[in-house]
């Protein structure tokens, strides 16, 4: 069974990741700052010393990396790549900024984007964070930066994954990941198994 880190998981579990993650072949290890979500480790994406270097098959980042700054981002992919296995890949997903620009020059600051289980979202949530749980004192919910398609793939390559894939759909980007050089094929495969509703 392979192995895929959860990182930044908060409440949500394997159900709630990917349909190729929560299948039977992957055993979910999740990683949180917060120790009230009750993760597997406690940490932060920029330190993960409790995790060994090339121990992981996958890792699986669902709206987390922009609650980093800016200059930390970096330090943070290079914890991934020193955890992934040497064939291993990273998954991320957050938000992707030109589409909720759209919605700000449109002056809609605070209406409604969508609807999330946690209740609407408006572009101003996605811009700085959930308002209901920042108010509530989460302060681990606010966002310090933020990426474009095109931000997010070079932010990967800077960081020295060799292979990339994106997709951005809605109000979110999709990107996978290849610690190491792989075909086009294997990238389209895994966008495949790990975005929603992608059409490849």
């Amino acid at each position: 069974m392979k192995t895929f880190l959860h990182v930044g998981c908060g409440s949500a579990r394997k159900q709630h990741t990917t349909t190729a993650f929560a299948g039977p072949d992957w055993r979910e290890v999740r990683l949180d700052i917060n120790k009230a979500v009750d993760p597997d480790i406690v940490g932060t994406m920029t330190d993960m010393k409790a995790v060994r270097d090339e121990s992981v098959d996958a890792i699986f980042s669902s709206h987390n990396i922009e609650h980093l700054y800016a200059h930390e981002v970096p330090r943070a992919l290079a914890e991934f790549l020193r955890v992934l296995k040497p064939d291993g890949f990273a998954v991320i997903t957050c938000p992707d900024l030109k589409s909720v620009a759209a919605l700000v020059v449109a002056d809609k600051l605070t209406d409604t984007a969508y609807m999330s289980p946690a209740g609407p979202i408006a572009p101003l949530d996605i811009l700085y964070g959930h308002r209901p749980q920042l108010a509530e004192g989460n302060v681990f919910m606010a966002h310090h930066t933020g990426f474009t398609e095109k931000t997010l793939k070079e932010v990967l390559v800077h960081a020295g994954f060799k292979m990339t894939g994106s997709w951005s759909r809605g109000f979110a980007i999709w990107a996978v990941s290849c610690k190491n050089m792989t075909s086009p094929e294997k990238i389209t495969e895994l966008a495949r198994q790990h975005f929603p509703n992608a059409n490849f």
